[in-house]
């Protein structure tokens, strides 16, 4: 069981390109909040990025930045200044596709990818529990999770250059090959700071652990029987993937079985008796009370939810 994979697929994580920003300073842009994740990649020039309460970033050519939740922030040619509402850009070049951005100036020249990935915001618990900004250097080295990282923008630069036939889908598809990458050279050069499921991913213990609760929701899983079959102790398991994941292997499945009973309500017309054994509930007021406790409505309320207009 691949448990990125898994997470990527229950949060129906899909990427387009927002749009290509060529820019000259005096500039700045203004991105709204958006129930998305947001990444720029710098193909040329240099920039800021401005998060509110947060210092300004500088970001060169080569560099990347993600915002896992589409926070509000601003892309700009200066760490102050003023900046200009994103719609209004696009609004101001009627005839013109949504993906190209242009503010001309007398400064230096800026040449900017910028792109999200929607996500199912009701079944992406372990999206949200990124930190609020991944900024990826531009870096040369024969790691893989680097080359592969710039051999992906490589592409989609070229892509986006010279549009030939089929180029949308390629474009999508990279796009969603990128996301991935973004997450592997991330998890690579954390070392020992931080925790999130995706770190946890780079322990084989670890990693082993939650791809067998991801592989088998529905059973009684136990932190012994976890640690017997990852081959260490139940103490160094639990120790292990509550300071690389953030919390404990039973706390971690509890969260990963609402959040696929979540997708089920979404997607399918299963009675709930059926959708709570599904995630190891054999009884549906024990489902429905833990169900509640995270999602803050009961399970028929949020079938309900979902499929409303």
């Amino acid at each position: 069981m691949d448990a990125l994979a898994d997470v990527l697929t229950a949060a129906k994580v899909g990427g387009t390109v927002l749009a290509r920003v060529d820019v000259a300073a005096p500039w700045g842009i203004e991105f709204p909040k958006l129930p998305i994740a947001v990444f720029h990649t710098v193909i040329s020039g240099s920039c800021w990025l401005r998060r509110p309460g947060a210092d300004p970033i500088r970001l060169t050519t080569g560099d990347l930045v993600l915002l896992p939740v589409g926070a509000g922030h601003v892309m700009s040619g200066a760490p102050s200044g003023p900046a200009t509402p994103y719609d209004d850009l696009v609004a101001a070049r009627p005839g013109h596709r949504e993906s190209e951005v242009h503010i001309p100036g007398p400064g230096p020249r800026t040449r900017i990818i910028c792109g999200g990935y929607r996500f199912d915001g009701r079944v992406s618990r372990p999206l949200l529990t990124l930190p609020p900004v991944l900024v990826l250097p531009a870096v040369h080295g024969e790691a893989p999770e680097r080359s592969e990282l710039a051999d992906t923008l490589r592409m989609l630069t070229a892509e986006l250059a010279d549009p030939r036939p089929g180029s949308q889908t390629v474009i999508d598809r990279l796009t969603d090959v990128l996301f991935v990458h973004i997450l592997r050279r991330w998890t690579a050069e954390q070392g020992d700071h931080g925790t999130s499921w995706v770190l946890g991913l780079r322990d084989p213990q670890v990693a082993a652990a939650i791809s067998l609760l991801h592989e088998d929701p529905a059973q009684p899983w136990t932190v012994e029987e976890l640690a017997h079959r990852v081959g260490v102790s139940r103490a160094t398991l639990s120790r292990r993937f509550t300071d690389l994941v953030g919390e404990p292997p039973l706390a971690y499945l509890t969260h990963w079985r609402l959040e696929l009973a979540g997708r089920r309500l979404r997607d399918t017309a299963d009675a709930l008796p059926a959708v709570a054994r599904s995630v190891g509930y054999t009884s549906v007021s024990a489902f429905s009370r833990a169900f509640t406790r995270q999602w803050g409505t009961p399970p028929s309320r949020h079938r309900t939810d979902q499929h409303l207009p």
